[in-house]
C-alpha cells in the first residue's frame, strides 16, 4: 500500500450521505455530435445532467454552468433526468450513419443512483436493441450496469457493443475518498464478471491515474489483475487532466486529504489542464508492461455481430427451399 493510500484511510467524507435533489428536465435532443480528436467516438449520449457519485476529479462539472448552477457541489446535489421519448430518440438515431460511433456516459454516469428511479438509460437501450449495425459503447462506475445484461445481449447480437467499467483503484478506502458515492471497486468487478459470463465484450479503464496517489506499479497491477480475473477483454489507463471546474473541487480536496501533494499539483497544472512530457510516457510504458503480462487487449476488440432474427428466418427459409 502506498503512503497516499494509507493516508486516504484517515477520516471520512462528510458529503458521502448527502441526498441529491432529482427532477425531470425537458429535452428535445438526446444525442450530441462530438468533435474532439482526443476520443474514439462521434456521438455522445448522457441521460442525466449532474452526477451523484461526486468524483473529486470530475471534468464535467462545467456542464451545470449552462443551467446557471455555478456552485461546484450543485453538480452532485442537483440531478436532472432528461425526459425521454422513444419515438423522438429513434428518429434521431435514423439520422446517424451506421459507421459512426455512439458513446453513452461520456460526461455523467448513466447508471448513477437516479437511474434506479427514472430508468432512462434502460429506456434508451430498449430502443437501441431494435437497431442493427450500430457501433455502441457505454462507460460507467456502477455495478447497476449488470441489471441490463438482457438488453446488452440483444444489442450485441445486432450491433457492435463495448461496455467499460471505470475502476481507479482496488483500495476501497482510497476509492471512497476519490469517488464518495460510487459503488465499491469489487462490486464493479463483479459486474464485469457477470457481463463477461454472458458473452458481452466488457473491459476496465483505470482513469484517472493520479500522480503519487494511485499511480504505483502495484496499484495499477492490482486493478488489471482483478479485471483479468473477472473476464475483462481489455484494460487501459488514462492520466488525470484538470479543467478549471475540476480544480475548484480537486485542489481543496488535496489540501484536506493529501496536503503534502497539494502544492506540487498546483504547480504541475498551473499552465495546462494536461500533463506533458516524461510522466505520461512513464505511465504508458507501465500500463503496457502490465497489460502484456496479463494478455489483455489495449482497447475494445472489434467483432462481427450475429445475424439478426429476421435474417436468420430468411436464411432458414432459403435453406429449406433448396
Amino acid at each position: 500500500m502506498t503512503q497516499s493510500e494509507e493516508k486516504a484511510k484517515i477520516g471520512r467524507d462528510p458529503t458521502r450521505h448527502r441526498s441529491p435533489r432529482c427532477a425531470h428536465l425537458p429535452a428535445r435532443r438526446w444525442i450530441n455530435r462530438c468533435t474532439s480528436q482526443r476520443v474514439p467516438f462521434d456521438w455522445t449520449i448522457n441521460p442525466y445532467r449532474g452526477c451523484e457519485f461526486g468524483c473529486k476529479y470530475c471534468y464535467a462539472r462545467y456542464t451545470h454552468e449552462f443551467m446557471e448552477l455555478r456552485r461546484p457541489e450543485e453538480f452532485e446535489t442537483r440531478i436532472f433526468a432528461k425526459q425521454f421519448s422513444a419515438a423522438s430518440f429513434r428518429s434521431e438515431l435514423a439520422g446517424i450513419p451506421l459507421a459512426e460511433r455512439i458513446a453513452i456516459g461520456t460526461a455523467t454516469d448513466p447508471y448513477q443512483p437516479a437511474e434506479r428511479r427514472f430508468r432512462i438509460t434502460r429506456a434508451m437501450l430498449e430502443v437501441l436493441a431494435g437497431e442493427r449495425g450500430r457501433r455502441i459503447s457505454l462507460i460507467s462506475k456502477s455495478d447497476l450496469v449488470a441489471r441490463d445484461a438482457d438488453l446488452f445481449e440483444r444489442i450485441a447480437r445486432r450491433s457492435v457493443l463495448h461496455l467499460t467499467l471505470t475502476v481507479t483503484t482496488m483500495d476501497a478506502g482510497l476509492a471512497r475518498l476519490l469517488e464518495p458515492r460510487a459503488p465499491r471497486p469489487e462490486l464493479r468487478m463483479r459486474a464485469v464478471e457477470e457481463l463477461s459470463r454472458r458473452g458481452i465484450v466488457a473491459g476496465v479503464f483505470t482513469s484517472p491515474v493520479l500522480p503519487l496517489i494511485n499511480d504505483s506499479m502495484d496499484s495499477l497491477r492490482r486493478v488489471a489483475q482483478s479485471a483479468a480475473h473477472a473476464g475483462a477483454r481489455y484494460w487501459g489507463a488514462g492520466v488525470v487532466f484538470l479543467k478549471p471546474c475540476s480544480k475548484q473541487v480537486f485542489f481543496p480536496f488535496l489540501e484536506e486529504r493529501f496536503p503534502h501533494l497539494a502544492e506540487r499539483y498546483r504547480k504541475r497544472f498551473a499552465e495546462s489542464a494536461f500533463l506533458h512530457g516524461a510522466y505520461p510516457e512513464r505511465i504508458r510504458k507501465m500500463v503496457e508492461e502490465i497489460r502484456r503480462g496479463l494478455r489483455l487487449e489495449k482497447r475494445a476488440i472489434e467483432y462481427t455481430p450475429e445475424l439478426g432474427e429476421e435474417q436468420l428466418s430468411l436464411f432458414d427459409t432459403m435453406v429449406s427451399s433448396v
